[in-house]
């Protein structure tokens, strides 16, 4: 990074790799500076000018990541809100709607059917997998279809 002094950086990386460790706690600006050792304004303006987000948006991302992830599971959005450090479950779903496009809920439902698609029919999860060349297909081969 032009303008940085390896030292810096290293301490600035060094504050983003907590930041990926504790994002599902409670996290602030102060706690994550001091580890840096650097003031909280300081801090701020570095990490922006390297990670080009504000380290609020970096933790609002890791958190909305995880909460993507926890959603393909069978858990409960409340659960989840809870486990990637949102205080309420009203600004987590407001959030994650507007970054993500759907609520929580329906995302969670959308990644359950989708699971349950591919476990019915596995070659959809695979895009041109070769297995659809060797499976039977009724159209092409109408003895299948007799037998049905």
């Amino acid at each position: 990074m032009t303008g940085l002094s390896t030292d810096i950086y290293k301490r600035i990386v060094s504050a983003k790799v907590f930041i990926d460790e504790n994002f599902n706690g409670p996290i602030n600006l102060d706690t994550v500076s001091g580890q840096a050792y650097f003031s909280r304004f300081h801090f701020h303006r570095l990490f922006t000018r390297i990670y080009r987000r504000t380290p609020h948006q970096y933790i609002t991302q890791k958190r909305l990541d995880k909460a993507r992830l926890l959603l393909t599971e069978n858990k409960s959005v409340t659960a989840i809100c809870n486990e990637v450090g949102f205080e309420s479950i009203g600004s987590f779903s407001a959030l994650f709607k507007k970054e993500i496009g759907f609520t929580p809920q329906y995302y969670r439902n959308m990644a359950f059917k989708k699971k349950t698609e591919w476990i019915q029919q596995p070659q959809k999860a695979i895009p041109h997998c070769f297995i659809s060349q060797y499976l039977p297909d009724e159209k092409t081969n109408p003895r299948i279809a007799s037998h049905k």
